[in-house]
């Protein structure tokens, strides 16, 4: 498994405290904290893969960043430790909490939610990214990360803040977003048992003050600290402020107690028993008394239902689902099973390829309405638009030029409305 690239500031014999980044940026965020924290605690901080000057070997999931840093510490000989993340790096710490409990002693979230904006959201910036690199979201970092009066007053932390990510690796981040766009533990936050602060900005605007709100409702016996006249990113903008908080929360709720069974370092930890979640989205069909018998709906269907929402975006399938009725639910179900829950998953082709035989598919046939919703799944599955000019230019010699001259009318729109660098 790949290990992730850590800084240790510190004495080697004190506690040790963990600080995780936030997506597009590298372990400095947190430069200010240093030198009180380090007065107790041996503090660890890592970099998110492709980030900084950390190897850009993409992880996929939250749980997969979490397994990382687990394997990290376990090389540096750290069994357990305080926690504490902003924005991504919060999701690392709420994730840790929650699969090894054992090792978080006690846990600060910072600028956190348990679901991050929506999926269609992060998918769609993957999309911008691959279109036209990191630059766009680099320049629009410091108005979403500061407040005005910060940013206007510090022109030099903003010139760092963009050069942060600029510096980032584009295929890291896009994983990162989908990570994000998969990561929801609304449901699971009562199971938290690390005591644990909330830390927020009033002036958030990427993870507002009712996030931080829902993690303090959902996990037993949260803190929540507000940090007047700040925004996003917090540890810098209101670096003494965070400082006072972390002291006070890690000197006062350090649980240093393993529980029963603990593991020793480096032995294979026990599996927690873990409730399956309840989908996010319900089927329409069984929210309206539809449900059909549970040979029917089963495994293949729930992960029809999971791929098309990955492909087609929620938004879609929510629209979908709100119009279907007792005359189409049938007909739902059976796209749902077979097209998605059977043929979109199986092994022998990835998304890109499948994306690139519907397009061809949907412009033989002419049907542009399809056209359109697959030149969007097309951009969330990986292809760029030069390589769906590609695909429509060949389309031009089998299929036709009056049918290639529409599809390129159809994906023009589709993509420009898609790769606007105004996310």
């Amino acid at each position: 498994m790949h290990t992730l690239q850590y800084r240790v500031d510190g004495p080697d014999d004190a506690p040790a405290l963990v600080l995780g980044a936030a997506l597009g940026t590298t372990w400095h965020m947190w430069d200010r904290q240093i030198p009180e924290l380090t007065r107790q605690w041996r503090v660890i901080r890592f970099d998110l893969p492709g980030h900084g000057g950390s190897p850009a070997h993409a992880a996929s999931s939250v749980a997969e960043l979490a397994d990382r840093l687990v394997a990290t510490l376990d090389a540096l000989g750290v069994e357990r430790f305080g926690y504490a993340g902003c924005d991504l790096g919060g999701a690392i710490g709420t994730q840790l909490a929650l699969t090894r409990p054992y090792r978080v002693t006690s846990l600060a979230l910072v600028s956190s939610s348990p679901r991050y904006g929506t999926a269609d959201a992060w998918r769609q910036r993957g999309v911008v990214i691959r279109t036209n690199g990191l630059d766009p979201i680099a320049r629009t970092a410091p108005e979403h990360w500061f407040t005005p009066g910060f940013a206007g007053a510090q022109t030099a932390i903003v010139e760092w803040a963009v050069q942060m990510v600029r510096t980032t690796d584009p295929g890291c981040y896009i994983a990162a977003c989908e990570a994000l766009a998969a990561y929801d533990v609304r449901s699971s936050l009562g199971r938290v048992g690390t005591p644990t602060l909330v830390v927020a900005g009033s002036e958030d605007q990427v993870t507002p003050t009712t996030d931080a709100r829902a993690l303090v409702a959902g996990i037993p016996d949260a803190g929540l600290a507000l940090i007047p006249g700040t925004s996003h990113l917090a540890p810098v903008e209101q670096p003494a402020a965070v400082t006072e908080l972390l002291i006070r929360h890690f000197s006062t709720a350090w649980d240093d107690k393993p529980g029963p069974g603990t593991p020793a370092i480096g032995a294979a930890a026990p599996k927690p028993q873990i409730a399956p979640p309840m989908p996010t989205h319900a089927p329409a069909a069984i929210e309206s008394g539809l449900a059909q018998p549970a040979q029917v709906r089963g495994a293949t269907y729930e992960q029809g239902v999971k791929l098309r929402r990955e492909v087609l975006g929620d938004a879609h399938v929510d629209r979908v689902e709100a119009a279907t009725d007792d005359f189409t639910a049938d007909f739902h179900d059976f796209i749902t099973r077979y097209a998605w829950g059977e043929t979109w998953t199986r092994p022998g082709l990835d998304r890109r390829t499948r994306s690139i035989i519907t397009l061809t598919a949907l412009v033989a046939r002419g049907h542009r309405e399809e056209l359109v919703l697959h030149t969007r799944a097309a951009l969330r599955n990986g292809l760029t638009p030069a390589e769906i000019k590609e695909v429509l230019l060949h389309t031009a010699v089998y299929c036709g030029v009056p049918a290639a001259n529409t599809a390129f009318a159809v994906a023009q729109k589709v993509i420009q409305e898609e790769t606007s660098p105004e996310v």
